[in-house]
């Protein structure tokens, strides 16, 4: 069967699902009021099944790709959640240290499809690591992204926020690391990464694909390199860009803003029907080519 775009829906049934997917209304709030969007036999359930996730069609690099490295650690969060795991990736037969990329997730966990980001980076020639907020609370679930969703929000963000930082600086301290870290994040990593600019003087470099923007106050303390993506069609997050726009001018904040215009929130993630195959390249390309330009320096 194709695979279902943006285009096949209602935009008032992907600003619905949007909202779904961020809290903002339960399953049941969804199905009710996804029920006006029905027809043709296809149920509002069937409708959110369209939307959701699928994983193993959009997986782009295998888990036992054989150019790739990888495997499941924990590290230490003193201050946060105490153990914490993750997903560290490496080119296979890589010869000296690598920049290191954290690839932080949306607000479900470390799923299949951020795995398979963290294994695209890893064939950029970066050691790519990405945690898993959900570690407290058992990690990303079997059962898939409803209950991931639903654990997310029974999370302790203070904790959690302090896990990406104790993160950062494992990554920082591999081995197998050059020292060199930038962070890559997507909605609520894209806001995480947002968060690390402000946390983390030395860091390297940071993209955050549409996360939501800190204060001005911390904004002001960011001294990384900064290249943001944001999607056309994202009012809720899009929202908060001017008053960034202005605090990191002010702070003299080296930045970079992309709009890709039409585009969906989460035009990146190729397992929804919300994914742009266009813009998502384009993106990436950016972003790889920003993450060598600062990170291998």
């Amino acid at each position: 069967m194709e695979r279902k775009t943006a285009a096949d829906f209602d935009p008032e049934l992907l600003i619905l699902f949007d909202a779904y997917v961020h809290g903002i209304v339960d399953r049941r709030g969804f199905l009710d009021r996804a029920t006006r969007f029905a027809a043709g036999g296809v149920t509002a359930a069937m409708l959110l099944d369209m939307l959701n996730p699928k994983f193993a069609e959009a997986q782009q690099v295998a888990k036992d790709d054989a150019r790739i490295e990888a495997e499941y650690l924990e590290y230490d969060s003193p201050k946060g959640s105490g153990k914490v795991r993750g997903y560290l990736v490496r080119p296979a037969g890589a010869t000296g240290r690598l920049p290191g990329v954290l690839v932080v997730h949306e607000n479900r966990g470390l799923n299949p499809h951020i795995e398979d980001i963290a294994r695209r980076m890893a064939l950029e020639n970066f050691l790519a690591f990405a945690p898993d907020a959900l570690t407290p609370l058992g990690g990303y679930p079997a059962a898939g992204e409803d209950e991931a969703r639903a654990l997310f929000a029974k999370l302790d963000q203070a904790k959690t926020r302090e896990d990406m930082v104790a993160a950062a600086a494992f990554l920082k301290a591999r081995p197998e690391c050059t020292g060199r870290v930038g962070v890559v994040g997507f909605c609520y990593g894209g806001s995480i990464a947002n968060m690390l600019a402000t946390r983390i003087p030395e860091l390297g470099a940071a993209v955050p694909f549409y996360g939501g923007q800190p204060g001005a106050e911390d904004a002001a303390k960011i001294k990384a390199p900064l290249l943001i993506h944001y999607a056309g069609v994202d009012e809720r997050v899009n929202a908060g860009w001017p008053a960034y726009k202005t605090a990191l001018e002010a702070a003299g904040v080296p930045y970079t803003m992309h709009l890709y215009e039409g585009t969906q929130h989460g035009f990146n993630n190729d397992t929804t029907p919300r994914y742009d195959k266009a813009a998502a390249a384009l993106a990436w390309q950016r972003t790889i080519d920003f993450f060598k330009t600062h990170l291998r320096k």
